[in-house]
């Protein structure tokens, strides 16, 4: 008599999870880009069913260009993107709601949450920091009276931290097109742009400057020619009183010595990507850009959003501490002198003047930083698991 071995039983598939995460757009697109990033990320790399509440669809429109401004829902990528009206539609509640942001809830929603068996995850996805309070937060919870607990997710540049937005393939594809001429050249025509071979690029995306001009300045007199890429947004205000013109739009150019300007539409999320790619320096602004600049493995400044009082220099100062570690003390003293510098508005030709001795070891510390921050855990990773473990796996009352 034989046997014939069992055929081998197929791996259960783990339930797909319904995901509500709210946005609501302040006044960057900071908030909505990393919420945007984050549904995607869910959606189609973790196979989760995901629904993304906007109050501001034209904020999305222009980092997605697909998006239609007149439909209240549409299916994008995976999400079903849907208006966050001001007054308030009964709708399902799902296994997890996100708050980006510490955005409120509609009361009605929380309503309907409170009475949901089982019940609701409630996650809040706090803003970056690299300040030394953010390990202690992470994963801490509050009750809000007997109906909610809420949780607070914090991203993070360590270990002890929900980690940062990455997609799975993201260095490789910046690999693969970093390596391929033809694909960067492509891209850039496709801006508008048809620029020399070993054209040196600069990519700006910054708030107002009053120091700005200092800067243009030196790079007009550099002797070595720079394309400054800039997508359209806040900063066109400075370059155009430096230029001395009235009015500066996406396809416009200017030059004044060795310093090409171009302007560029306000990109797609993948382009923006594939711009700082681009760039042997990147100037950005916001969670959301900051982050993929760092992505780029280039070097990199981060004009952050200021606050009063100058309560965002700790978090500048935080951060800081972390990126200039494998530097030495006089490359780290200067990067950090332009970084002080363009965040206080203060004249930028010294701090400028200061890097090109130590640039090739900047660049250095800015590939080894972004590869340090790839061997960490990402943050939809984490949330997924996060949710499993508490939806999925969490032990059941039986009676």
């Amino acid at each position: 008599m034989s046997f014939e071995p069992s055929p081998t039983r197929p791996a259960t598939p783990k339930p797909t999870l319904r995901w509500d995460i709210f946005c609501h757009v302040i006044d960057n697109f900071g908030d909505i880009g990393v919420s945007w990033r984050l549904a995607r990320q869910l959606a189609q790399e973790h196979h989760q069913s995901v629904q993304l509440w906007v109050d501001d669809l034209s904020a999305l429109t222009a980092m997605e260009p697909s998006l239609t401004l007149t439909s209240e829902s549409q299916l994008i990528h995976g999400v079903q993107v849907r208006y966050w009206p001001d007054t308030w539609c009964q709708q399902q509640v799902a296994d997890v709601v996100v708050e980006a942001f510490g955005c409120t809830l509609p009361a009605p929603y929380l309503d309907l949450m409170a009475t949901t068996t089982p019940r609701v995850l409630w996650l809040n996805l706090e803003y970056l920091s690299a300040e030394d309070w953010v390990e202690q937060c992470h994963g801490l919870t509050s009750k809000l009276g007997n109906r909610f607990q809420k949780y607070f997710f914090f991203p993070g540049f360590t270990d002890k931290t929900g980690g940062l937005l990455r997609e799975e393939n993201l260095i490789a594809q910046r690999h693969q097109f970093q390596s391929n001429r033809r694909e960067k050249n492509a891209f850039l025509n496709r801006l508008g742009l048809h620029l020399p071979e070993d054209a040196l690029c600069f990519s700006l995306f910054s708030y107002e400057n009053p120091g700005l001009h200092s800067w243009l300045d030196a790079l007009s007199q550099a002797p070595k020619r720079v394309h400054l890429l800039v997508p359209q947004g806040r900063i066109l205000q400075d370059l155009q009183r430096w230029l001395g013109v009235d009015a500066l739009g996406a396809g416009d150019s200017a030059q004044r010595g060795a310093l090409d300007i171009h302007i560029l539409p306000f990109l797609s999320q993948d382009d923006y990507d594939r711009l700082l790619w681009c760039c042997a320096l990147n100037i950005v602004r916001g969670e959301d850009s900051f982050v993929r600049a760092q992505w780029a493995g280039s070097p990199m400044l981060w004009h952050i959003y200021p606050q009063p009082e100058d309560a965002h220099q700790p978090k500048l100062q935080a951060f800081l501490t972390l990126y200039l570690q494998g530097l030495s003390a006089d490359a780290a003293d200067a990067l950090k002198h332009f970084w002080l510098a363009w965040n206080t508005g203060a004249n930028l030709a010294d701090s400028w003047a200061r890097l090109s001795p130590h640039w090739s070891a900047i660049q250095g510390n800015a590939q080894r930083w972004c590869n340090h921050l790839a061997r960490q855990k990402n943050i939809s990773q984490q949330l997924v698991t996060f949710a499993e473990k508490q939806i999925i796996f969490a032990p059941r009352n039986l009676s």
